[in-house]
């Protein structure tokens, strides 16, 4: 049948692996960087996209000759770009004040846009997408990092014995590094009654920026062997425990 209403198997079976390249092209690369939404799930969006974009436009086509039928093929896909927000958000994580996961998130949202676009058959816009996407996630990637990695913050928390002398020591450390510390917070902890005895400990969150990773590694190493460290967290998700201070120190 030659109509617009209509498409064949293998017209059909095209638009469906198509949607699957592209859509797996930028989850590999999602993949490639440990992200959590990675190959496998954005196939799956950008084939479901797919799906119910070609389920808009020709699922229906019995029904278009039919009296009072008014079609609409964008009424489908109009849900799929609101509803695939449930999936960004999945992907979405905040540690303090970090939050990660947004490009992952947009990355979805852009492959749910691809997968309607191939529905759809509108080619040459599916791969437009695809293309400058993938030069967003692998080349402007490197390029930000460069340029922005001077204005970057580190979180850095800390649990230590309240002692005089020790948030200076910890500021000389960071300062030899030439780390500069950007914010710091200071809360102390409560002890109970029958813990008068105890030393008190106090909690530090230090905003730092430095335009070197390593520098901000060997700051923490160096923090985490003083004796007043309990426990030390970065925002690189390491954690330091009194129990590995010590046993650094006896090797």
């Amino acid at each position: 049948m030659n109509s617009i209403w209509h498409i064949t198997d293998m017209e059909l079976t095209l638009r469906i692996f198509a949607a699957a390249a592209m859509g797996g092209l930028i989850g590999f690369e999602r993949e490639w960087s440990n992200h959590a939404a990675g190959l496998r799930t954005h196939i799956l969006v950008c084939i479901g996209s797919a799906s119910i974009m070609l389920l808009s436009i020709y699922g229906f086509s019995e029904f278009v000759t039919e009296p009072n039928v008014r079609t609409d093929p964008a009424r489908l896909a109009a849900q799929v770009i609101s509803g695939i927000g449930f999936l960004g958000a999945g992907a979405i994580m905040r540690n303090g004040s970090t939050v990660s996961g947004l490009t992952t998130a947009a990355s979805i949202w852009v492959v749910a846009a691809i997968g309607l676009c191939v529905g759809a058959g509108f080619f040459y816009c599916a791969c437009l997408a695809t293309f400058i996407v993938l030069i967003s996630l692998f080349v402007l990637n490197k390029w930000e990092k460069r340029i922005l990695r001077h204005r970057r913050h580190q979180e850095v928390m800390i649990r230590m014995f309240d002692r005089p002398g020790v948030v200076g020591k910890i500021s000389s450390l960071f300062g030899e590094q030439g780390i500069q510390i950007v914010n710091m917070k200071m809360k102390l902890e409560a002890l109970a009654a029958a813990d008068d005895e105890a030393e008190p400990i106090m909690e530090l969150k230090f905003s730092v920026q430095t335009n070197s990773n390593e520098k901000l590694i060997r700051a923490i190493e160096h923090i985490s062997h003083s004796g007043d460290v309990i426990m030390m967290e970065s925002s690189y998700g390491k954690s330091y425990s009194i129990a590995e201070i010590q046993g650094s120190r006896a090797l």
